[in-house]
């Protein structure tokens, strides 16, 4: 059976009540019906209907809904609601969802005396100056408040705010300058998109946004032109590390319906309601309603919106009833348009109630729906992950029910968790900065390629890669350029590296690269940075590689101690044979088997295989002593030719009494000689005049 037929016949079922026929209350919705919003708001206002007399089968009155369609356009909107209110006569008008479409409609309805119901969030449309508009979602100005809690709690001093034209975007924008302004924060730059804008013009926009310092952006668009914006913003690289975007209440509650990966890293805030048991129901039984009436349609999700609209549906028929009760039948009025008698008392009926609904408590007051509280999101890929809460009593908390300060955890732009500075140094080229570099020394210090044909200079060069791995790990962007320190023919160093200092003091260069020696009356012109190399001293001598010799495995020791050992090892076996000769038969017999029991007692201590019996305990005695002796002896011989066989000796090929020590001035390029006296036999003199090799680096430029 079809949902038509369902609907149609409970509303027959509904058309008797003890014995007495129901008021039938004409109530007009305007709707895009082609839009994801659309489906899912008329989807739920049936079953709002159905559901609410299905528990109220006892009232008297019964809304009937007639549909309109607006077709996202703001005169078809105002056309519907004239066509509801003269030809129809509807009592009250749920609708438009849109702030540009219910700016026409609200100005009807305060004119032909009949409510308009909408969830028109622009602060520019106040039920407290349109008398016959009632507001069924919170003010838009309200999510400023978590938005503008957020960027204080990470201290961003500027951002841009970005909103779409027309009675959406407009009514925000004096409300967020004065947000912001309470929390010191600067709102350096607004900019208006229009929806009829062109890619290549958001896109020129945003390369124009790119050259700015601020990288906290504020967007405030409704999904269709929010979607054209990212897209282009991460075409633009604004969607890397370091940068920040916040998007407001109406983007962030219709996201699931696009299934697009723009918004990595995007922070949203949207009204929260707590999950309930009702709750999961209705949207079990929404989704199958929704299937059976959009078969094709595999987008479009419950979100917000439609939960309040099912209050608000509940809320309506309670005011209905409760105003026939107290006024008696409907009439027509003076003007033609259907309303209950003393339609004041109607009014302040649907301006005013409260209940428990889905969405929680549902407190209409003055004609605005009451805020509670707004979740803060994440945007994870299609996704969304809960970061926080905030609410009037707590602020920004971590869970809505208790007092933790902060948010979770947050993935930032460019799949980052490092929380963005909030500037950058712009990027433009005009304010690129100058990085001064002399040419001459080292070239594996600092160098210059220069292209011939398009003259382009790449610097290179120990300290180019410190500068650049340092300017790699600033939390914002830094945009250089190197210019040499050069004589006009371009073919040697300006001056001195004094001289260099001297013009990055007077302004030449905003920088200054290379290895350059601190020095006191330097430190007072520039400021250093800390030094990233050591100015050590080393001896450049030759090496000796001794592992190519085939008595390598004498060279451990010396050889007054290879005849030292080699006369221990027959004197210990000589007191032991002294010993055991009298009492041990091993040890006797003819000279020649004496002598080599003699020797091989001695030696096979060298590798513990000695098999001799020994009878007496001093002989024992002197072989645990000797045992000893040999383990200290191999373990340092085995040391000592393991360090021969894998280590490079380096040997002195020459003597001095005295030698000059070069220290590094410049990168390597000042010399100084200091005089140091060793204790050596005096060979050969090697004669170094400082003053010759100083005068020599100052006429050259270069090592000596």
């Amino acid at each position: 059976m079809s949902p038509t037929l369902i609907f149609l016949l409970v509303m027959s079922l509904f058309a008797v009540n003890n014995g007495n026929p129901n008021i039938e209350i004409k109530i007009g919705v305007i709707l895009d019906m082609d839009s994801n919003v659309g489906k899912m708001s008329k989807t739920g206002i049936s079953m709002a209907i159905r559901d609410f007399y299905r528990k109220h089968d006892n009232y008297t009155t019964i809304i009937h809904p007639y549909y309109r369609d607006s077709k996202q356009d703001n005169v078809q909107a105002a056309s519907a609601a004239l066509d509801l209110m003269k030809n129809i006569q509807v009592t009250a008008i749920i609708g438009p969802m849109t702030s540009s479409q219910a700016d026409f409609v609200i100005d009807l309805g305060n004119k032909e005396k009949v409510p308009v119901i909408s969830p028109a969030a622009s602060p520019s449309l106040s039920p407290y100056n349109n008398h016959y508009f009632i507001r069924s979602a919170y003010n838009s100005t309200l999510q400023l408040k978590p938005i503008t809690e957020l960027i204080k709690h990470f201290s961003w001093s500027e951002v841009v705010f970005m909103y779409e034209d027309g009675e959406y975007g407009r009514g925000l924008v004096p409300y967020l300058s004065d947000a912001m302004m309470n929390i010191g924060t600067k709102v350096t730059y607004q900019t208006v998109i229009y929806p009829s804008a062109s890619d290549d013009w958001i896109l020129a926009e945003l390369y124009k946004l790119k050259t700015m310092q601020t990288r906290v952006f504020v967007v405030h668009a409704l999904p269709d032109l929010a979607l054209r914006l990212f897209k282009k913003v991460n075409e633009a690289g604004m969607m890397d590390e370091g940068y920040v975007w916040f998007i407001t209440e109406g983007l962030t509650n219709q996201l699931h319906d696009h299934k697009e990966d723009l918004m990595q890293g995007v922070i949203g805030v949207k009204s929260f309601i707590r999950n309930s048991g009702k709750l999961f129901d209705f949207k079990k039984r929404w989704k199958r309603e929704f299937r059976s009436l959009y078969p094709d349609d595999d987008e479009t999700q419950l979100d917000t919106s439609g939960i309040r609209l099912y209050d608000t549906i509940f809320g309506l028929a309670m005011a209905l009833e409760k105003t026939l009760k107290e006024k008696g039948d409907p009439a027509m009025d003076s003007e033609g348009t259907r309303a209950l008698k003393g339609g004041s008392m109607l009014l302040q009926s649907i301006r005013n109630f409260r209940f428990d609904g889905l969405s929680g408590d549902f407190n209409i007051c003055h004609g605005q729906l009451q805020s509670s509280a707004y979740e803060i999101v994440n945007i994870i890929g299609t996704g969304e992950k809960t970061i926080g809460f905030w609410s009037p009593k707590n602020g920004i908390s971590k869970m809505l029910d208790n007092e933790t300060k902060g948010i979770k955890p947050v993935m930032w732009p460019g799949d980052s968790h490092v929380i963005p500075k909030g500037w950058e140094i712009p990027v433009s080229n005009k304010n690129m900065l100058r990085v001064g570099v002399r040419i001459g020394g080292f070239d594996q210090f600092i160098d210059a390629d220069i292209d011939p044909e398009t003259h382009q200079v790449t610097m290179t060069g120990f300290c180019v890669d410190v500068f650049k791995a340092v300017v790699d790990a600033l939390p914002y962007a830094l945009k250089f350029e190197f210019v040499r320190f050069v004589s006009f023919d371009d073919k040697r160093p300006a001056g001195t590296f004094d001289d260099l200092v001297f013009n990055l003091s007077i302004g030449g260069y905003d920088a200054v690269v290379g290895d350059i020696t601190i020095l006191a009356y330097r430190s007072d012109r520039v400021a250093f940075t800390l030094p990233y190399t050591e100015a050590g001293v080393s001896l450049v001598v030759p090496i000796k590689d001794e592992r190519k010799s085939a008595w390598i495995f004498l060279k451990p020791l010396e050889k007054e101690l290879w005849i030292t050992f080699g006369a221990f090892f027959i004197y210990t076996g000589l007191v032991v044979w002294v010993i055991e000769h009298r009492v041990n038969e091993e040890f006797r017999g003819a000279p020649h088997k004496q002598v080599g029991m003699l020797l091989y007692n001695s030696f096979s201590t060298l590798v513990y295989s000695h098999r001799a019996r020994l009878i007496s305990n001093l002989s024992r005695f002197v072989m645990i002593v000797w045992v000893f002796v040999v383990l200290v002896l191999t373990s340092s011989y085995t040391a000592s030719l393991t360090s021969m066989l894998t280590i490079l000796k380096a040997r002195r090929t020459w003597s001095m009494t005295s030698f000059g020590m070069m220290t590094r001035r410049e990168g390597t390029q000042m010399m100084k000689m200091i005089e140091l006296p060793l204790a050596i036999v005096n060979t050969s003199r090697i004669s170094l005049h400082k003053d010759k090799v100083v005068h020599e680096h100052n006429s050259r430029g270069s090592l000596c």
